[in-house]
């Protein structure tokens, strides 16, 4: 379905709890890829060009270098040309912020040009790329960039541990009761989400249950349709294929059939 070389790469210590992983993409096939459709999953990706070649068609637009892709809440159609060659690197939900100056609602569900977020230092970062050639080298590289950024950017614990705790409980909570574990008001913290997220607490959850259903999806093809939403939360099969129109651009059955849907 997706046909090039993908190489994962270990992660430094100081980035683990940030990067959720980092590979190389090569396309070295004599044609484009097909295109894949890439569904939501609140994560933002990094893609450092090392090529001549344009790195990607994303939609209808042709994007020659290095981009960031800010996947809150829509669907993808992405084609990575032939001859192409990446670095990536995704970060879990909520935690690209430290890495990146604007507040992250401002750039939900864009595909942006790198030089545009990281200025002069995009150039720079894709010429050090360029100039190696062992993709071992190039993983070092971005990540002592990365580092960098690290030990001057911001922290938001408040809302770190309220997406721990929609991550590890069973039953999400509600935003009442994520606001309540902070200390803050509802409208406070639905700021500050926007701010490091990108989504407000009540489109995050929404999004993560879709997510979540993603993963039992692929985790148990034998269930049902109904058990999957179930095991999800939802509390009837309208509001799961809604979200699943909304988030996907098809139905909960189309999206198991497909060859072409990434998640």
């Amino acid at each position: 379905m997706y046909p090039m070389n993908l190489q994962l790469y270990p992660i430094v210590p100081k980035l683990r709890p940030y990067v959720k992983l980092i590979c190389t993409m090569d396309c070295d096939n004599e044609a484009d890829t097909h295109h894949i459709r890439v569904l939501p999953d609140t994560c933002v990706e990094v893609f450092i060009n090392y090529t001549d070649t344009p790195v990607a068609i994303i939609g209808n637009e042709l994007h020659k270098r290095s981009i960031v892709t800010f996947r809150m809440s829509r669907p993808m159609d992405v084609q990575m040309r032939k001859g192409s060659g990446c670095l990536a690197i995704c970060f879990f939900p909520g935690m690209a912020y430290k890495f990146f100056r604007p507040p992250m609602h401002m750039l939900s569900d864009t595909t942006t040009a790198l030089e545009d977020i990281w200025t002069d230092l995009a150039a720079t970062i894709e010429d050090k790329l360029a100039n190696v050639q062992n993709n071992n080298v190039r993983a070092a590289i971005a990540q002592q960039h990365l580092t960098t950024f690290l030990a001057a950017g911001q922290h938001d614990q408040q809302v770190a541990n309220c997406l721990q705790q929609v991550e590890l409980l069973e039953k999400p909570p509600t935003v009442k009761q994520l606001a309540d574990s902070t200390g803050l008001s509802q409208r406070q913290l639905s700021r500050r989400f926007q701010h490091v997220v990108g989504l407000s607490p009540k489109e995050y959850l929404r999004v993560y249950r879709f997510i979540r259903s993603l993963r039992y999806l692929k985790n148990y093809p034998a269930s049902s349709l109904t058990e999957i939403a179930y095991k999800s939360r939802y509390y009837d099969q309208a509001h799961f294929i809604r979200d699943y129109k909304d988030y996907a651009g098809h139905t909960p059955g189309e999206v198991v059939l497909s060859q072409r849907i990434l998640y």
